[in-house]
């Protein structure tokens, strides 16, 4: 029987390999460019293989932040598991070589898979990292295993030191390697891309607004959004670092010819740029998950040319540098909404975390079946014969993205002043336009409202109404019709499957 002091020895012990593995592996990863983090593969993995409930909880609960609290959860639950197998490790020390060597195997298989990554070195760094991670745990179960077999001649109290001495040092060491590892991947690629420089855009093909401002209405959404303050969803555990220097887009499938493109080669090409409106199919009303932007690239079509479409390739596939894919029919490329193979967000290089160095940017389409981003393969295929990501998990496989509008200010429950009483907020319909937004205050008439300018028939408009209001609680609802003379509706839909519909409103006070 082992005392409860030396089983809570083995839970240290354990948390503290566990702790160093994943460490030391994203410190391999720091080091070397073609080593995948081990947290990001292993989480990446979870996203791929969770149900669709637990992926909706997440986006829910945690919103935007859902992939970070999937990263700390990855290295919380392996801390955990360590402590399990740390404190079973006191009476049964193969517990351990067990356990980590399935660690191991684990990483591997979720490392070696990941798109552009060396093998080889990846397997290495794995297996190094982990190998050592179980030489301390197996070291310092030895001391405690040493103290119960021999008690009268085991130096307890100089083990015991020693012991903590360890635990410790593996513990700060584990932090460092991480922390060291993150720091290195992330600067790796922000120094790369920080050297670049969008080329020029001919002025044929550059917007006619280049500096927007909008309505300066306290709350109400730019119309254009910063970069750090842009919408991110995806399935990435962390976001990819790409050496941006070996980095290829291969284009294959059902064409006449298979190409593979360099960012220089892109850089190379004729650009474009665009305002466009991009909103995640998960939106509800009155959600944030949509965003405004100057999108620079090059156009889809101009690379499809070069590859040549077969008949029959019904779909375009993008698939992303963390095997995430989203397909689309064919015929959308090529019906005047100008997708484009974007590399520059409101004139810098993309940032990491929306896609560096080159996504696809669809033009009134949701980004599951669309916003590739991080991506690394174009394939043609027929419709029939492949299905994205998310079309097994429940959602439509058309995504074209619904008339929608929203009320930015008052927030809800606010006091503002009555004469006047401002209500503004933003609208969109990408591909479509907006021709009108309308306001009604507590069931009342419509109010048309007044609009910003028109950035592009792809990009939001603002929108706002001056009105007179008595003191007291108001309500607001706000619909939207598009250039096609189609007005919102105002049931209630949820996001799942094609996306959500209805009136979103707001509640207020006036002073």
């Amino acid at each position: 029987m082992v005392p409860p002091t030396q089983k809570a020895y083995g839970g240290w012990i354990g948390a503290t390999g566990a702790a160093l593995a994943i460490g030391l592996t994203e410190l391999f990863a720091g080091i070397f460019s073609g080593v995948p983090s081990a947290v990001s593969s292993v989480g990446s993995y979870v996203v791929d293989y969770s149900p669709t409930f637990v992926k909706d909880f997440g986006i829910a609960v945690f919103g935007t932040a859902d992939k970070g609290a999937l990263a700390i959860g990855t290295a919380i639950i392996s801390v955990l598991l360590g402590i399990v197998i740390g404190r079973a490790s006191i009476e049964r020390p193969q517990v351990a070589a067990v356990a980590f060597s399935s660690f191991a195997v684990v990483g591997v298989l979720a490392g070696a898979t990941r798109p552009l990554v060396n093998v080889p070195l990846t397997v290495v760094s794995i297996l190094l990292a982990v190998g050592i991670a179980l030489a301390v745990v197996l070291r310092a179960v030895q001391w405690v295993r040493a103290s119960l077999d021999e008690p009268d001649t085991v130096d307890v109290v100089g083990d015991r030191r020693r012991f903590f001495r360890v635990v410790a040092g593996s513990s700060v060491v584990a932090v460092l390697s991480g922390l060291l590892g993150r720091l290195s991947i992330i600067n790796r690629t922000e120094q790369i891309r920080s050297d670049l420089v969008l080329p020029d855009v001919p002025l044929s093909d550059a917007v006619t607004v280049a500096m927007p401002t909008g309505f300066e209405i306290p709350g109400i959404s730019p119309l254009v959004v910063p970069n750090d303050e842009f919408f991110r969803i995806d399935t990435a555990t962390l976001v990819p670092r790409i050496d941006a220097n070996t980095w290829t887009m291969r284009v294959h499938g059902m064409v006449d010819k298979e190409i593979q493109l360099t960012l220089d080669n892109l850089y190379a090409m004729d650009l474009v740029e665009e305002y466009v409106t991009l909103q995640c199919v998960s939106n509800t009303i009155g959600g944030d998950l949509v965003g405004n932007a100057l999108w620079t690239g090059v156009p889809l079509t101009a690379v499809l040319d070069m590859a040549g479409i077969q008949a029959g390739a019904g779909q375009i596939v993008g698939r992303s540098i963390d095997g995430w894919t989203g397909g689309f029919p064919t015929e959308i490329a090529y019906d005047g909404r100008e997708p484009m193979i974007a590399v520059g967000m409101n004139g810098e290089p993309l940032p990491a975390s929306h896609g560096f160095p080159a996504r696809l940017v669809v033009p009134g389409l949701y980004g599951y079946v669309s916003a590739t981003k991080w991506l690394s393969e174009i394939e043609l295929t027929s419709w029939e014969d492949f299905n994205g990501y998310w079309i097994p998990r429940g959602w439509a496989k058309l995504g074209p993205i619904k008339t929608m509008s929203r009320i930015d200010y008052p927030r809800n429950n606010e006091q503002v002043p009555g004469s006047p009483a401002i209500v503004a907020g933003v609208a969109w319909a990408p591909t479509l336009g907006i021709e009108r937004v309308e306001v009604s205050i507590n069931n009342g008439d419509w109010i048309e409202a007044e609009l910003s300018d028109v950035l592009s028939d792809k990009s939001w408009v603002q929108w706002k109404i001056e009105t007179v209001l008595e003191p007291g609680r108001h309500i607001a609802k706000v619909r939207a019709t598009d250039g096609t003379g189609f007005t919102q509706v105002e049931d209630r839909v949820p996001p799942r499957p094609d996306g959500a519909t209805g009136y979103h409103g707001r509640q207020f006070r006036t002073a």
